[in-house]
Protein backbone atom coordinates (compact mmCIF):
# COMPACT_ATOMS: atom_id res chain seq x y z
CA UNK A 1 0.00 0.00 0.00
CA UNK A 2 1.16 3.54 -0.79
CA UNK A 3 1.29 4.81 2.67
CA UNK A 4 2.84 2.24 4.48
CA UNK A 5 5.22 4.01 7.31
CA UNK A 6 7.09 2.92 9.86
CA UNK A 7 6.32 6.20 11.92
CA UNK A 8 3.54 6.49 14.79
CA UNK A 9 1.27 8.87 15.77
CA UNK A 10 0.80 9.94 19.04
CA UNK A 11 -2.16 11.24 21.01
CA UNK A 12 -0.98 15.33 20.48
CA UNK A 13 -0.53 14.30 16.41
CA UNK A 14 -4.07 12.40 17.02
CA UNK A 15 -5.92 15.55 18.46
CA UNK A 16 -4.22 17.38 15.47
CA UNK A 17 -5.22 15.36 12.77
CA UNK A 18 -8.96 15.65 14.14
CA UNK A 19 -8.85 19.26 14.82
CA UNK A 20 -7.77 19.95 11.34
CA UNK A 21 -10.25 17.66 9.56
CA UNK A 22 -12.52 19.56 11.58
CA UNK A 23 -11.26 23.07 10.22
CA UNK A 24 -13.94 24.74 7.77
CA UNK A 25 -11.46 25.20 4.91
CA UNK A 26 -10.38 21.95 5.17
CA UNK A 27 -13.29 20.06 5.41
CA UNK A 28 -14.82 21.57 2.51
CA UNK A 29 -12.10 20.35 -0.11
CA UNK A 30 -13.40 16.25 0.75
CA UNK A 31 -10.27 15.23 1.87
CA UNK A 32 -9.38 13.68 5.06
CA UNK A 33 -6.07 13.17 6.59
CA UNK A 34 -5.59 9.99 7.91
CA UNK A 35 -2.56 10.05 9.75
CA UNK A 36 0.20 12.22 10.99
CA UNK A 37 3.19 11.03 12.62
CA UNK A 38 4.49 12.13 15.52
CA UNK A 39 7.17 13.99 14.34
CA UNK A 40 5.35 16.01 11.78
CA UNK A 41 7.92 14.41 9.46
CA UNK A 42 4.98 12.37 7.79
CA UNK A 43 1.41 13.20 6.79
CA UNK A 44 -1.27 10.92 4.72
CA UNK A 45 -4.24 12.54 2.99
CA UNK A 46 -6.89 10.72 1.13
CA UNK A 47 -9.63 12.27 -1.36
CA UNK A 48 -12.19 10.35 -2.83
CA UNK A 49 -15.03 11.12 -5.26
CA UNK A 50 -18.56 11.99 -3.57
CA UNK A 51 -21.41 14.71 -3.30
CA UNK A 52 -18.74 17.41 -2.18
CA UNK A 53 -16.12 16.67 -4.18
CA UNK A 54 -17.51 15.58 -7.55
CA UNK A 55 -17.71 18.18 -10.42
CA UNK A 56 -19.76 19.04 -13.11
CA UNK A 57 -18.71 15.60 -15.51
CA UNK A 58 -18.54 13.27 -12.41
CA UNK A 59 -14.96 13.70 -11.23
CA UNK A 60 -13.54 15.10 -8.73
CA UNK A 61 -12.89 18.81 -8.83
CA UNK A 62 -9.80 20.42 -9.47
CA UNK A 63 -10.44 22.49 -6.29
CA UNK A 64 -10.64 19.78 -4.02
CA UNK A 65 -7.14 17.64 -5.73
CA UNK A 66 -5.84 21.30 -5.00
CA UNK A 67 -7.26 22.54 -1.89
CA UNK A 68 -6.72 19.15 -0.27
CA UNK A 69 -3.10 19.41 -0.63
CA UNK A 70 -2.74 22.81 -0.42
CA UNK A 71 -1.65 23.74 3.61
CA UNK A 72 -0.07 20.37 4.47
CA UNK A 73 3.78 21.48 3.28
CA UNK A 74 3.19 24.60 5.33
CA UNK A 75 1.94 22.94 7.97
CA UNK A 76 4.35 20.71 8.74
CA UNK A 77 7.02 22.69 8.14
CA UNK A 78 5.70 25.21 10.98
CA UNK A 79 5.25 22.30 13.31
CA UNK A 80 8.71 20.80 12.69
CA UNK A 81 10.74 24.27 12.53
CA UNK A 82 9.35 25.82 15.20
CA UNK A 83 8.51 29.92 16.62
CA UNK A 84 11.40 30.88 15.26
CA UNK A 85 10.64 30.40 12.09
CA UNK A 86 7.93 32.26 9.75
CA UNK A 87 6.85 29.81 6.93
CA UNK A 88 4.63 31.16 3.86
CA UNK A 89 3.29 29.44 0.52
CA UNK A 90 4.26 31.37 -2.03
CA UNK A 91 2.59 29.29 -5.22
CA UNK A 92 1.85 26.33 -6.66
CA UNK A 93 1.73 24.48 -10.08
CA UNK A 94 -0.96 21.87 -10.36
CA UNK A 95 -0.96 18.89 -13.05
CA UNK A 96 -4.03 17.14 -13.97
CA UNK A 97 -2.73 13.77 -14.88
CA UNK A 98 -5.95 11.73 -15.44
CA UNK A 99 -9.77 12.29 -13.79
CA UNK A 100 -10.03 11.16 -10.13
CA UNK A 101 -13.21 8.26 -10.27
CA UNK A 102 -12.06 6.36 -6.93
CA UNK A 103 -9.67 6.69 -3.79
CA UNK A 104 -6.16 8.49 -4.23
CA UNK A 105 -3.65 8.87 -1.50
CA UNK A 106 -0.91 11.93 -0.36
CA UNK A 107 2.11 11.27 1.13
CA UNK A 108 4.20 14.13 2.67
CA UNK A 109 7.49 13.59 3.65
CA UNK A 110 9.97 15.65 5.18
CA UNK A 111 13.13 14.19 5.77
CA UNK A 112 15.83 15.02 8.55
CA UNK A 113 18.37 16.25 5.42
CA UNK A 114 15.79 18.58 4.32
CA UNK A 115 14.94 20.20 7.49
CA UNK A 116 19.16 20.81 7.71
CA UNK A 117 19.54 21.72 4.56
CA UNK A 118 16.62 24.49 5.29
CA UNK A 119 18.38 25.36 8.59
CA UNK A 120 21.73 25.56 7.15
CA UNK A 121 20.31 27.92 4.04
CA UNK A 122 18.19 29.97 6.84
CA UNK A 123 21.73 30.27 8.72
CA UNK A 124 23.40 31.82 6.19
CA UNK A 125 20.94 33.68 4.12
CA UNK A 126 18.06 34.69 6.73
CA UNK A 127 15.35 33.04 4.16
CA UNK A 128 14.92 30.45 1.60
CA UNK A 129 12.72 29.56 -1.08
CA UNK A 130 12.01 25.78 -1.82
CA UNK A 131 10.24 23.63 -3.95
CA UNK A 132 8.36 20.59 -2.73
CA UNK A 133 6.37 18.05 -4.78
CA UNK A 134 3.55 15.48 -3.97
CA UNK A 135 1.73 13.79 -6.04
CA UNK A 136 -2.17 12.24 -5.13
CA UNK A 137 -1.87 8.28 -6.56
CA UNK A 138 -4.42 5.16 -5.62
CA UNK A 139 -3.21 2.03 -4.33
CA UNK A 140 -1.95 0.56 -7.28
CA UNK A 141 0.56 3.70 -7.68
CA UNK A 142 -1.64 5.26 -10.72
CA UNK A 143 -0.55 8.94 -10.49
CA UNK A 144 -3.90 11.64 -11.10
CA UNK A 145 -1.74 14.26 -10.22
CA UNK A 146 1.08 16.36 -9.52
CA UNK A 147 1.57 19.46 -7.42
CA UNK A 148 4.36 21.74 -6.59
CA UNK A 149 4.32 23.76 -3.82
CA UNK A 150 6.66 26.53 -3.51
CA UNK A 151 7.28 27.50 -0.18
CA UNK A 152 9.38 30.71 1.48
CA UNK A 153 10.86 30.50 5.15
CA UNK A 154 12.34 32.87 7.22
CA UNK A 155 14.21 33.96 10.12
CA UNK A 156 11.17 35.00 12.09
CA UNK A 157 13.68 38.07 13.44
CA UNK A 158 15.11 38.77 10.06
CA UNK A 159 11.11 38.75 8.40
CA UNK A 160 9.59 41.11 11.25
CA UNK A 161 12.55 43.43 10.60
CA UNK A 162 12.01 43.40 6.70
CA UNK A 163 8.06 44.02 7.59
CA UNK A 164 8.73 46.81 9.72
CA UNK A 165 10.89 48.49 6.95
CA UNK A 166 8.07 48.32 4.36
Amino acid sequence: MILSTNKKENLNSIIKRISLNFFPAYRATGAKIIFISDDWKEVHIKLGLNWITKNYVGTVFGGSIYGALDPIYMVQLINILGKEYIVWDKSANVKFIKPIKNDVFAKFLITEDLIDNIKEKIKNDKKYTITLKVNFQDNDGVIYSEVEKIIYIADKKFYLEQKNKK
